[in-house]
């Protein structure tokens, strides 16, 4: 009796580490970071400020029924401007996207809703990506400040771009 208890035992417990390291690998940190678009010119520039305190939001839905939210969770931004969402489970079948939730300032805390800005933070989370990582690195996301710094005209002229982000026709650089 002895012998056979120790074999369940040792069998049980090599279940188990099994388990456990399947989960782990099923285990994903969305990074990601938040800045306030002083510019509002969507993209990151010098005069882009990283804001502490937004909320951001990683949200998974199936692909052929969006209605099914497959995984949620916040999370808050530090002094850099950065967060991190640890993600449980495989989401290959899914669509899955960081979001702007909230802006620490009332003056910078507009949200593009053009759709196409939206599918700039989709991010795969899946082992099945060909990335060996279980860190995926989303793309900045910006609220857009309600008027522009007076900085910024010089700023469009340095980069060679009109307000609006398109080059500028009367750009020599060519």
């Amino acid at each position: 009796m002895g012998k056979s208890t120790i074999i369940i035992l040792a069998s049980a417990l090599c279940f188990l580490s099994f388990l456990g390291s399947a989960y782990a690998k099923e285990r994903f940190f969305v990074e990601g970071s938040v800045y306030c678009d002083t510019c509002r010119i969507q993209f990151l520039t010098k005069l882009s400020e990283f804001l502490e305190g937004a909320t951001v939001r990683v949200e998974c839905k199936q692909v052929d029924n969006i209605r099914n939210v497959t995984f949620s969770k916040e999370a808050v931004t530090d002094v850099s401007g950065s967060y991190k969402v640890e993600v449980h489970g495989d989401h290959e079948d899914d669509n899955c996207e960081v979001v702007l939730v909230k802006s620490p300032r009332n003056d910078c805390s507009d949200i593009d809703s053009e759709s196409h800005l939206q599918q700039a933070a989709r991010i795969s989370i899946t082992k099945n990506s060909g990335i060996i990582s279980n860190i995926r690195r989303a793309n900045p996301l910006g609220f857009l400040k309600k008027d522009r710094l007076p900085q910024c005209n010089d700023l469009f002229k340095e980069l060679g771009i009109n307000e609006d982000g398109t080059p500028n026709a009367d750009d020599d650089s060519d």
